[in-house]
């Protein structure tokens, strides 16, 4: 499986692929989640499609209303960071939606160099840029009308999850922080999914350094990752993470502008990046949510003692659930919602 997931690939994903993933998205807002915001209605929460700026290059985004919302008045806001490889269509959007639900506004943006935001080479993904996109929401957000400056909260799911404890360590306008399913992507990169490829650190710092001098030369742009999956790769994937998550981004939740794929320069920043270096910064309070059956779970288990100034701080597990699981499945988003509203709900409003 390693040796599939660090392959070099096209620049592309398949055409099949993407027709696939467009016919089953049928939603006028392009969200690939259950119960997603078919059409705005007044008296409901609504969707609304904005871009934006932020160091030069188009972010994409949506945002999420209250029903009933009156700009006239003041909410609490959050920011919602997407996972590696997910876009705000995805499991971002659907917790931005439900947070929506109990009060809040809320955003969910792609992040820079990916999915419909700007930004060239496409698929860079690196740590500094990832956290800059969730300031850049905290930006946006905080003049929205109708925002309560002073009340912005910040979620962060999977890879989002390390960003947003690394962006909380500077950008004390997030008032509270939560991650769910949290993914260090600096230590995976350099480590390994599970330390697994610890031996191996040195050769491929060596292959990100080469990508980025063809790149420098005029080169072609060398992507790892993967494009597409068969079933069969599917069914032969050993982790848990791995598995359901192919089957989440390829096939049941699949969307043309999600993907595994990711400029093999961006490298040289992953792995010498932790999200919890210096994560002794972060003074708000703090909520980590993961599935007792995660195979993740162990990120948020080393990162939660390392917060020692963290503010009424919480690591809440939900029984039963995968990494993958807490993304889609109801009964676990659920319980995860419900912990949210209550975390969010006596630190913002």
């Amino acid at each position: 499986m390693e040796q599939i997931k660090y392959i070099i690939v096209a620049m592309f994903m398949a055409t099949g692929m993407i027709t696939e993933a467009q016919n089953k998205s049928k939603n006028p807002f392009g969200l690939v989640y259950g119960d997603a915001i078919k059409e705005n209605i007044k008296g409901e929460v609504n969707i609304h499609p904005v871009s934006y700026k932020l160091n030069g290059i188009d972010i994409a985004a949506n945002v999420y209303t209250p029903a009933d919302y009156d700009s006239s008045k003041k909410y609490p806001a959050v920011v919602v960071a997407h996972p590696n490889g997910g876009i705000k269509e995805q499991t971002a959007g659907l917790y931005a939606q439900r947070l929506a639900e109990v009060g809040y506004i809320t955003i969910a943006a792609d992040a820079a160099y990916q999915g419909a935001s700007g930004g060239t080479p496409r698929h860079t993904d690196r740590p500094q840029f990832r956290t800059e996109d969730i300031r850049g929401m905290a930006d946006f957000i905080s003049s929205y009308t109708g925002v309560d400056a002073n009340k912005v909260g910040a979620l962060g799911v999977c890879g989002g999850g390390g960003y947003t404890l690394k962006a909380a360590q500077s950008d004390k306008r997030l008032k509270a922080i939560a991650t769910l399913s949290m993914f260090n992507s600096g230590e995976v990169r350099r480590n390994g999914f599970q330390n697994s490829q610890i031996n191996t650190i040195q050769e491929r710092l060596k292959q990100a350094s080469d990508a980025r001098a063809q790149e420098a030369a005029g080169g072609e742009i060398k992507l790892s990752g993967l494009a597409s999956v068969t079933d069969e790769e599917i069914a032969k994937t050993p982790t848990d993470l791995y598995r359901e998550g192919f089957v989440y981004y390829y096939r049941t939740h699949a969307h043309p502008n999600s993907t595994f794929l990711y400029t093999t320069s961006s490298l040289m920043d992953l792995m010498t990046w932790d999200a919890t270096d210096q994560i002794e910064l972060i003074g708000q309070p703090l909520l980590m949510i993961a599935g007792s059956k995660a195979d993740t779970k162990y990120m948020s288990d080393e990162a939660f003692p390392k917060a020692i100034n963290a503010k009424n701080k919480e690591l809440f597990v939900i029984e039963g659930a995968t990494h993958i699981e807490t993304y889609w499945k109801p009964e676990y988003v659920e319980e995860a919602v419900g912990k949210l509203t209550n975390f969010f709900g006596k630190n913002l409003k």
